[in-house]
């Protein structure tokens, strides 16, 4: 019965993306609902609660599989004409005036048709049952610039592409606009809009500037491997009027004004193109990200309240580890013994902060401690084993020189305890600051499967060029 099953997940990786990014979000929302019905602070349960109801919503939107598209841009670019445009219908309110669009407005789209490019043609049968929903924003320059900034951020957490609409060559207030939304790490499309009032000549100039803005260094931000070919696209959402020449039957000649059709097939096929090769993926990814950060809150506002708690047992696992270590005669045991206290310490933390953790996971996280610590415990380590040895020579030697040996077994004894005990107290202190991230790290841990999804993306996706600020 599992084989079918494994072979679709091989032939369908983005499935396989959606499956674990439910699991994980599943696993935190059920960790942390029986945190929340056991603890009695009003504090934590607000923050619970918040939290809590974002990964609630993710998870809807994985079953649901709705993809959120927001577009942004400086006034008068055509936002809301773009979204009309791609619609093939008047839904967004356009108007000579700048500042139509007052609040975020969202719609749902479904695309009609087939599009077609010089390479193949797609069809929205191909996007499966995913969902598209289409986000139009206010201006990011009008009044408000605070309030703005706020909105622009909370939508673009949301989303799972997003389009930033230019109308020529881009300015330093949309460059700094363009920076501050890649802080929500999410796969950018710049949309050339109106290239109708455009010579071709200059057209293309404009074009090749967008192209540019990869490299281009601003005072702290730098949009490295941001744009290439593939993420602009250049669209006429609303063309202008053009005089058109009418022959009449009779021989009259007049001039008539007529309004193109929208010129954005290169965007929607382009939309197109993204979500039916990595629509999923990208869905799974947001998810995750989102999860993660909430998670970190939790566990964040939960090691805060249990600060005073988990000190007292970090103290009373390095009295432990040291009189266990000092008492023990034999040099590789006392070690071993030292590990197995230290793993029991990180599960004690992680049940003080409600976060179930088996052996095996706190003792990956204990050598992930050791390792990440560089030479610092690894040298207490090997001094620790340095005194052991000298430990159990002197037990050895104390039937040959009794006072002598005992004294020197004494000393050792003493040393090694002091070092078991300092490496005890850090590994409990590094472990406090994996515990703040909550589940992210554990095999079902949103870092765990943001990593195992950005390993598996293929170099020529719009997801690939994300993976450094991903992970």
């Amino acid at each position: 019965m599992n084989q079918p099953s494994s072979k679709a997940n091989r032939s369908n990786p983005q499935e396989t993306h959606l499956n674990r990014a439910r699991g994980s979000l599943r696993q935190a929302f059920t960790n942390y609902s029986q945190y929340l019905r056991s603890t009695k602070n009003a504090v934590l349960q607000a923050t619970l609660k918040r939290e809590l109801d974002i990964l609630s919503a993710n998870l809807n939107k994985l079953d649901t599989f709705v993809v959120r598209i927001a577009v942004f841009g400086l006034v008068s670019r055509g936002k809301s004409a773009v979204l009309n445009a791609l619609m093939d219908d008047k839904v967004f309110e356009t108007g000579p005036i700048n500042g139509v669009t007052q609040q975020p407005r969202t719609i749902r789209w479904s695309p009609r048709g087939g599009w077609v490019s010089q390479q193949s043609a797609i069809a929205p049968q191909q996007l499966g049952n995913v969902q598209i929903e289409l986000i139009d924003t206010p201006g990011l320059d009008e009044v408000d610039g605070q309030v703005r900034a706020e909105m622009a951020q909370e939508v673009a957490a949301r989303a799972d592409l997003i389009l930033f609409v230019v109308a020529g060559d881009i300015t330093r207030t949309e460059y700094k606009a363009l920076c501050d939304l890649r802080q929500a790490q999410k796969p950018i499309i710049i949309v050339f809009n109106k290239i109708d009032l455009y010579p071709d000549q200059s057209r293309q100039a404009v074009y090749a500037n967008l192209q540019k803005l990869g490299g281009r260094t601003g005072s702290s931000e730098r949009l490295e491997q941001l744009l290439t070919p593939d993420e602009i696209v250049m669209v006429a959402a609303e063309p202008a009027l053009l005089q058109m020449r009418v022959e009449y039957p009779d021989g009259r000649i007049a001039t008539e004004w007529e309004t193109p059709p929208p010129d954005i097939d290169q965007l929607r096929y382009k939309i197109l193109t993204i979500l039916n090769r990595e629509g999923r993926s990208l869905l799974a990814l947001n998810a995750l990200s989102q999860a993660r950060t909430a998670e970190t809150h939790m566990a964040q506002r939960i090691v805060e309240l249990r600060d005073g708690e988990a000190e007292a047992l970090i103290w009373k696992f390095t009295r432990y580890k040291a009189l266990a270590i000092a008492l023990n005669p034999i040099a590789v045991l006392d070690l071993i013994g030292g590990a197995i206290s230290d793993v029991a310490m990180i599960r004690a933390l992680a049940d003080l902060y409600g976060l179930p953790m088996t052996r095996y996971e706190a003792g990956k996280l204990l050598q992930t401690i050791l390792v990440s610590s560089g030479s610092l415990l690894l040298g207490e380590l090997g001094s620790g084993l340095l005194f052991g040895l000298g430990k159990s020579a002197s037990a050895l030697a104390t039937g040959i020189d009794g006072s002598t040996s005992l004294s020197a077994m004494a000393g050792a004894a003493i040393a090694q305890a002091g070092i078991a005990g300092y490496g005890s107290y850090s590994v409990g202190r590094a472990a406090q600051v994996y515990l703040e991230q909550g589940c992210t790290w554990g095999a079902q841990g949103a870092n765990t499967v943001i990593r195992e999804i950005l390993s598996q993306v293929e170099p020529n996706t719009i997801i690939y060029r994300l993976r450094q600020e991903l992970l």
